[in-house]
């Protein structure tokens, strides 16, 4: 699976997304629309995680999700 999927499918990915990162409102979760980007700026933003550290976290979900 890669992220053209996962945006594709985001309203039945969100929840998986809410569990994994709980620190993230239901409004951050929609509004990073499954783009690979946003959601890698969201977890540093949020957790102040290194670019790195969120691509690897959201290269993970990826992963786990498919």
């Amino acid at each position: 699976m890669n992220w053209d999927i996962v945006e594709g499918k985001w309203d039945q990915v969100k929840g998986s997304a809410k569990e994994k990162w709980g620190d993230l409102t239901d409004d951050e979760v929609t509004e990073m629309e499954g783009k690979r980007d946003k959601v890698i700026g969201k977890l540093q933003e949020k957790y102040g995680w290194t670019k790195e550290k969120a691509e690897k976290e959201a290269d993970s979900f990826l992963s786990e999700y498919a």
